[in-house]
C-alpha cells in the first residue's frame, strides 16, 4: 500500500500578519513530501508515526461526533488501516515551517473523508473556505490553534494568495528562471522550532499597544506590498519592501529568530547581499531569504547550509 504524495509548503508572506488579517501567499515546495504507507518490516520511525495516527484518530472520532455537520471519515476503515500498521512516511523535516503535519492532514482527508470537495472541481472561494475551515480543525491536533493553511496548500498543490481571514483565492505566480539571478531560499538553523511556544509569545505581545501599532503601520503594510510586488512581478519593489520587512522582524520578534542568527541577519541588511524573514513561526527550523544576486548571496552565507526554493 502506498497512497498519493503530499508536498510540504512555504509561507513566502504572511506568517503572523494573517492572524490580524495581512496578505499572505503560500506556495508548494516539491523537495519534500509525505504518504501513507504500510510495510511488512515497520521501522522505528514508522511504528512512531503509527502512534500519532492512533492517537489523531481517537481525536477525529471526536471531532466528528462533536461537529458532524464539519466533516465524516470512514472512521471503521481508517481504525483498521491504522491497526494494521499504516503510518505516514514523510521526508519533511518537523518543527522546520514547512508544514510536516499539514500533508498528513491533507493525506487522511484525502483517503479516508466522505463526500470530500476535490481538485478536480471548481474551486469557488467558499469550497476554500470550507476546506480551509475542515483542516484548521484538524491540525489544531498537532499545535493548538491551526489557519488551516497547511494542510490546504499541501492538499491542493497550488499556490494560494491570502487576501484576509475569510478571503482566500488559488493563484498563479511568475514563472521560475533557472538561469535568473534573483532567488528565494532556505537557511537551515539546525534547530528545530515548536510552534505553539512561538505562537503564544506572539499572542502575548499582541496585549501591548505599542507592538499592535507596529504591526499595523509596518509589518503587515510591509508584508501586503511584499505579496503586491511578487505577484506582479516587480521584483525592484519587492526587495525594496522585502528589506523594510526583514528590519522589522529583526526590532521586533527577536525571540522568533534564533540568537546565533542575529548577526547574519543586520549583515544582510547592510550589504544589501540577501534579506532574512521568518518560514513559519521562527524559533528554529528554517530562515527564509531573499537576494537580488544568489551568487553573492552563497559566498556572504557560505558557512550555512542554502537551499534553493525559486529563481527569477
Amino acid at each position: 500500500m502506498k497512497g498519493p504524495l503530499f508536498y510540504s509548503k512555504i509561507l513566502l508572506f504572511g506568517e503572523y500578519g494573517i492572524i490580524r488579517d495581512s496578505k499572505g501567499l503560500s506556495i508548494p515546495y516539491n523537495f519534500y513530501n509525505g504518504a501513507l504507507k504500510r510495510d511488512e518490516n515497520p521501522s522505528d520511525e514508522a511504528i512512531k508515526s503509527n502512534g500519532n495516527l492512533k492517537r489523531f484518530v481517537t481525536y477525529l472520532a471526536t471531532l466528528q461526533s462533536e461537529q458532524p455537520n464539519l466533516v465524516t471519515f470512514d472512521l471503521a476503515t481508517l481504525k483498521n488501516d491504522i491497526e494494521t500498521g499504516m503510518y505516514f512516511d514523510s521526508s519533511i523535516p518537523q518543527g522546520y515551517g514547512v508544514g510536516s503535519s499539514g500533508a498528513l492532514v491533507a493525506a487522511i482527508y484525502d483517503k479516508y473523508a466522505q463526500n470530500k470537495i476535490t481538485v478536480l472541481e471548481n474551486l469557488t472561494r467558499e469550497k476554500l473556505l470550507q476546506l480551509k475551515n475542515i483542516f484548521s480543525q484538524m491540525e489544531s491536533f498537532f499545535h493548538g490553534k491551526s489557519s488551516g493553511l497547511d494542510p490546504l496548500n499541501s492538499y491542493l498543490s497550488i499556490p494560494i494568495l491570502i487576501n484576509s481571514k475569510d478571503n482566500i483565492e488559488a493563484t498563479g505566480i511568475p514563472t521560475q528562471s533557472l538561469d535568473g539571478k534573483g532567488a528565494v531560499f532556505l537557511l537551515d538553523s539546525g534547530i528545530v522550532g515548536e510552534t505553539a511556544p512561538m505562537v503564544n509569545i506572539f499572542m502575548e505581545n499582541l496585549k501591548d499597544k505599542g507592538f499592535r501599532a507596529m504591526l499595523k503601520n509596518q509589518f503587515v503594510k510591509y508584508t501586503d506590498a511584499c505579496v503586491e510586488n511578487f505577484l506582479g512581478g516587480d521584483m525592484k519593489s519587492l526587495f525594496m519592501n522585502t528589506k523594510k520587512l526583514s528590519k522589522v522582524v529583526l526590532n521586533n520578534f527577536k525571540p522568533m529568530i534564533p540568537e546565533q542568527f542575529h548577526g547574519i541577519w543586520q549583515q544582510g541588511i547592510d550589504s544589501n547581499d540577501y534579506y532574512l524573514k521568518l518560514c513559519g513561526s521562527g524559533g528554529g527550523g528554517y530562515i527564509l531569504g531573499f537576494t537580488e544576486n544568489l551568487e553573492k548571496a552563497k559566498i556572504s552565507l557560505k558557512d550555512y547550509k542554502l537551499e534553493v526554493v525559486y529563481q527569477f
